[in-house]
This record gives structure tokens, sequence and C-alpha cells, in this order.
């Protein structure tokens, strides 16, 4: 039996956060997306996940590090609001660790990555049933033409080489 898991925005959070001058790390966050689980006969291994990721959202997401650079330039937003996955494969480790690969696109580039799924649990709550994930992954971000490449006082790449993302999905069964 196929099952739609869908994603609850409100109760789910993206982090994307970069090295910044290599010691620090310049983020921010979003809840403006949307995406489903496709399930059959409750088999983790069988499900496909898709998502998009709006971060164009300016009123409540991304954090100004500088007036220099923001996440909502760097991710050329006004252009290309939208990054979406959808998973070609999926494999169960444990019952908490899986590991699933799809196509992630950014910027209208869409490369195979690896994310890291680590399921949270279930549970009823208003007499809805909710499951929770992390996910988790790097990103090479000069894979998808992220290659702003500003240097910092010391002649140092001020920008790190990979994004990481950080997203607490809770889905509604």
């Amino acid at each position: 039996m196929k099952t739609t898991w869908t994603l609850d925005s409100s109760q789910s959070d993206v982090l994307i956060k970069m090295r910044h001058s290599i010691i620090a790390y310049m983020g921010g966050t979003t809840n403006k997306f949307g995406g489903y689980v496709n399930i059959e006969n409750n088999e983790i291994e069988d499900a496909s996940v898709e998502f998009s990721l709006d971060i164009n959202n300016k009123k409540d997401s991304f954090q100004q590090i500088d007036t220099y650079l923001q996440l909502q330039d760097f991710f050329d937003v006004d252009e290309h609001p939208i990054i979406s996955f959808k998973s070609t494969s999926f494999q169960k480790i444990n019952n908490n660790i899986n590991f699933f690969k799809g196509d992630l696109t950014i910027k209208d580039v869409t490369r195979v990555v690896e994310l890291d799924a680590e399921f949270i649990g279930v549970n009823t709550y208003n007499g809805e049933k909710k499951v929770a994930f992390e996910i988790k992954g790097d990103i090479k971000r000069q894979d998808f033409g992220l290659d702003y490449n500003s240097f910092n006082h010391n002649g140092g790449l001020a920008l790190g080489k990979d994004i990481k993302l950080i997203a607490n999905l809770e889905f509604s069964i």
C-alpha cells in the first residue's frame, strides 16, 4: 500500500551555513518550503522524497553577516529563488540512520548528492500522526555555480568550499 507523508513546514526548519573567513560560519534559516515522502508498505527503503525550499523568504530567512555579503546575494535569489531535491535511492542502515541520494538543484544546476537522514521518531499530536527526520549534508558550492570568491584582508579565501545543509523535517502521515 502506497502512503504519502506531507511536509509540515510550520513544524520544520532548514539551516544553510557556510564558513566565512575560515573560522566563523555565516548562516540562515528558513521554513518556507514544501515536500512529501511517498512510501510503499511502510518500508523506508522504498521511499521517494521530494522537497523544495524558497530561499527568497527575505522576511525571516537568511541573516546578514556584514553589509557586503548576504546569502540572498550569494544564491542570487531574485533569479533562482528555489532549491529543490528529488531522491533517486534510499538506503536504511539501521532503525534510525539512513542515507539517500538524489538530484539537488540550485541556481538551475542539478547534481547528484548524498544526504544523511536520521529518523527521530513517530508521535501523535492533536489526533494527527507525525514522523520526524533530521537531514544533513555537505554540498560543494562550486558544483552549483556558487562561485562568490571574495578574499579576506590576509589574502586567504573568505568563504569555505562547502555549504552545510541541516533540515529538521516533520511530516503528517
